[in-house]
């Protein structure tokens, strides 16, 4: 019988030393690559877009369980799963949204509850309950007791499959749940690699490898700029006053250009590691042409021209607009139309307003 590694998942391997799952001996319990992710941060593999989302689908519809949902509710949009009922037909779906403490500490538990309601609802997407946690490094142990008392709640006598999107928080929840660190955990997307049974107080548990949304910034931001794009603390949002047409630049990655401002309130929901460099919109095309890579930095683009424009107009009064993987801007008070310039691959949309 093959041995899996404890931390990833992944079949266990001696004979190709760069390969997934190599070990020196099979005595060893975890692959060479969790070994070194866990004490080094040498993630030695890139597994950003290593895995089949639809497989994997496949897999855990096999599977006779009670599906958790783990969502990072600071990356919401880019972790939904579309036509998630029709993949998981007859399938109980429990959802978890993690890192709720990092939102402002005045967003209230009923405006976060009617937020997720109401974007379920938007995305045609059916659960069962809904468990809204913060970072399992904090408060631990009440976490723990209402995700427990959910999936005792919901689980009807089967096995248990946690599902969602690299870094949503699938292992460390995992880890929490079964009061230990045997699970392989980084800011790495992809470091599940495989299915992983776990057996757990009379049925098992299944880890499963990070789904990766290819519309997402943290699909192609580079590991060395992982750091820098990811929430780690509580958010600490910038609030810009606009009048007239201006222009907000988030470091390399994101143009924002707001047209005819009137009185308009600009609060921005990125990591604190961003600079976001306010301008003239007329000024703006010169500033992204001289200084991308340079003022405007990090990027992971070499010419603005490359990047994809998308347009809207304002369809509520206080509307988010939101760029997949690496946060919102949150717009109140009347604009003529909002251009967003971003990279090409990434979705940017349009919601009303989280907070």
């Amino acid at each position: 019988m093959s041995k899996k590694c404890k931390g990833c998942g992944v079949t266990l391997q001696t004979e190709n030393p760069n390969g997934l799952g190599y070990v020196a001996n099979m005595d060893q319990d975890y692959c060479k690559r969790c070994f070194r992710l866990s004490h080094y941060g040498d993630v030695m593999i890139n597994m950003q877009k290593g895995i089949d989302n639809d497989a994997l689908l496949a897999n855990v519809n096999d599977l006779d369980a009670l599906i958790v949902w783990v969502v990072d509710i600071m990356d919401f949009e880019a972790s939904i799963i579309k036509g998630m009922n029709r993949h998981f037909i007859g399938k109980d779906i429990l959802l978890v949204c993690t890192k709720s403490d990092l939102l402002p500490r005045t967003t209230s538990a009923s405006k976060m509850g009617s937020f997720i309601q109401q974007r379920l609802h938007s995305n045609g997407i059916q659960v069962v309950g809904i468990v809204a946690v913060p970072n399992m490094h904090k408060q631990e142990k009440q976490s723990v007791k209402e995700v427990m008392a959910a999936i005792a709640t919901y689980r009807k006598g089967r096995d248990v499959v946690m599902l969602g999107n690299a870094n949503a928080g699938k292992s460390t929840l995992l880890n929490a749940l079964m009061h230990t660190h045997d699970l392989t955990i980084s800011h790495h997307p992809g470091t599940t690699l495989d299915l992983n049974p776990i057996p757990f107080d009379g049925y098992t548990l299944y880890d499963t490898p990070g789904m990766v949304n290819t519309q997402s910034y943290l699909t192609y931001v580079p590991e060395n700029q992982l750091k820098d794009v990811m929430f780690h603390k509580e958010v600490n949002p910038k609030k810009f006053q606009l009048r007239q047409n201006q222009t907000l630049s988030l470091a390399g990655y994101v143009r924002l250009d707001l047209f005819d401002c009137e009185n308009v309130s600009c609060i921005c929901y990125f990591s604190d590691r961003l600079h976001i460099h306010r301008s003239k919109q007329e000024n703006a095309d010169t500033l992204w042409q001289n200084q991308l890579g340079e003022l405007l930095s990090p990027s992971i683009e070499t010419n603005a021209s490359e990047m994809k424009k998308t347009s809207f107009t304002k369809k509520e009064d206080k509307i988010d607009i939101v760029i997949a993987g690496l946060g919102w801007f949150c717009i109140h008070g009347h604009v003529s139309r909002i251009d967003v310039y971003a990279d090409a691959a990434v979705e940017v949309i349009q919601r009303k307003a989280m907070i």
